[in-house]
């Protein structure tokens, strides 16, 4: 998918960036990666331990990828089918991966603060 395209996909979510990244793509919301697309053209959004339930519960997959020989699970997960033709679906999604992001600011933010 091309950033057109992934921005088409994410347009009923509302304004978004899309940046390109080690062979693939970032997406963004309020300046958090909220999904990505790596080479293999699949969407992953954003996850965390609030929403690693619902991902599970939807049959999602981890993005792993292979480092030294070793696979590496990112705190992405695949995007459902059903979001790519139900608009609403989308919404549901990539509000969880917002969510799951600002949670992550805001836990790098207060780590930040408290080793100064």
């Amino acid at each position: 998918m091309d950033v057109e395209s992934l921005k088409e996909l994410f347009a009923p979510f509302g304004a978004l960036t899309v940046r390109r990244m080690f062979g693939g793509a970032g997406i963004y919301a309020d300046g958090l990666c909220i999904a990505i697309q790596p080479r293999s053209g699949e969407v992953y959004i954003k996850c965390d331990a609030e929403t690693q339930a619902t991902f599970t519960a939807a049959r999602s997959q981890p993005f792993v990828y292979e480092m030294r020989g070793q696979p590496r699970a990112m705190a992405f997960w695949r995007l459902p089918a059903e979001a790519y033709d139900d608009e609403d679906a989308l919404r549901r999604w990539a509000q969880l991966g917002l969510d799951a992001a600002r949670r992550a600011a805001a836990a790098k933010a207060a780590k930040a603060r408290k080793s100064r």
